[in-house]
């Protein structure tokens, strides 16, 4: 199993090389816009999935095959919540010990109220965890979390996670139409931010098929709210072009898989992108993929997506439990 694969391109990161500590979808929160579908059932346990030193080993590998500044971060991201992996904080140490590579943890930043957590991510040299509601309605609507989790306990678990972190802490919002661009939820997470003290704060929007059909990109005005509100240290996230790399992958399919298990990809970019690695393969791979089940095609604001098969979408609201 591939464990690491890249780099890839990252609208955040530049080149990321992308490391999968946990298997699909095993997440502690549903957020109604994320990319791989619905979490079902919600898990809050941490544990070991993959053998660590079988992760580390392909670690080392990638490493070995790149030349320097071919790889901006090490990331530790995957297809669930990384904090769930428990071995997490060992991972890190090793592999800042393997490289000067940079090493970046995207998180939701939900088991930072937990000290064990905070201690293993301040190893990493970045830490990108989300913050998209201040109010435990507006958290429990978009991010339908494990149900004991409270928002007031999340965000003090990042602060307290600033004030012991030398590293860079940068905070993801993802706006949502009609459920956090608002002006007095924005005003709540500008205030939840000035108590966590990050270095960026990053504003998203969902530009891949979200797992709920009813959620939309809030409006131009909206987002221009939203920076205006939450203040210097906010920037929109750009789109980011870059190449990728599938010198770890053994076919066009393997490749393929690899990619749309951790996110939707537009077939325009995939045929560019493979085109060069396997001329004229591609269109007929995604076909074999599509008719094994393996793989699925969505159109999403008018382009065409191609998507991992055991994604489970919505059909309507559905909301956490209290």
């Amino acid at each position: 199993m591939n464990y690491v694969y890249g780099p890839v391109p990252s609208r955040r990161l530049g080149q990321s090389l992308g490391v999968d500590p946990i298997p699909f979808k095993i997440c502690n929160y549903n957020c109604v816009y994320c990319q791989l579908g619905r979490t079902t059932p919600l898990t809050n346990e941490r544990r070991d999935f993959f053998p660590r030193e079988g992760i580390l080993a392909q670690v080392r590998d990638a490493l070995e095959r790149h030349q320097p500044g071919q790889i901006d971060y090490v990331t530790f991201i995957g297809q669930g919540e990384p904090t769930l992996c428990a071995s997490l904080g060992w991972l890190i140490r090793q592999v800042k010990a393997l490289t000067d590579v940079p090493v970046a943890v995207l998180t939701n930043g939900a088991l930072l109220f937990q000290p064990q957590v905070r201690e293993e991510l301040a190893a990493a040299d970045l830490v990108m965890p989300t913050l998209d509601a201040a109010n435990h309605e507006t958290f429990r609507q978009i991010n339908r979390p494990w149900p004991r989790f409270r928002i007031a306990e999340i965000i003090e678990g990042m602060a307290a996670f600033r004030r012991m972190f030398k590293g860079q802490l940068w905070v993801e919002v993802m706006l949502v139409k009609g459920l956090n661009d608002d002006e007095a939820t924005l005003l709540g997470i500008r205030d939840a931010l000035a108590h966590v003290c990050p270095d960026r704060v990053q504003i998203n929007v969902p530009i891949r098929p979200p797992v709920e059909p009813w959620v939309e990109i809030p409006d131009d005005e909206a987002i221009e709210r939203a920076t205006a509100i939450l203040g210097e240290a906010a920037e929109v996230v750009a789109p980011y072009e870059g190449s990728f790399d599938f010198s770890g992958f053994a076919d066009v399919a393997e490749a393929i898989l690899a990619i749309i298990r951790r996110h939707p990809m537009r077939q325009r970019r995939l045929v560019e992108t493979l085109e060069g690695w396997a001329p004229g393969e591609v269109e007929e791979t995604l076909a074999r993929l599509e008719s094994s089940g393996q793989a699925q095609k969505r159109v999403y604001r008018s382009e065409l997506f191609w998507e991992y098969a055991g994604r489970v979408f919505g059909e309507g609201r559905v909301h956490c439990e209290s």
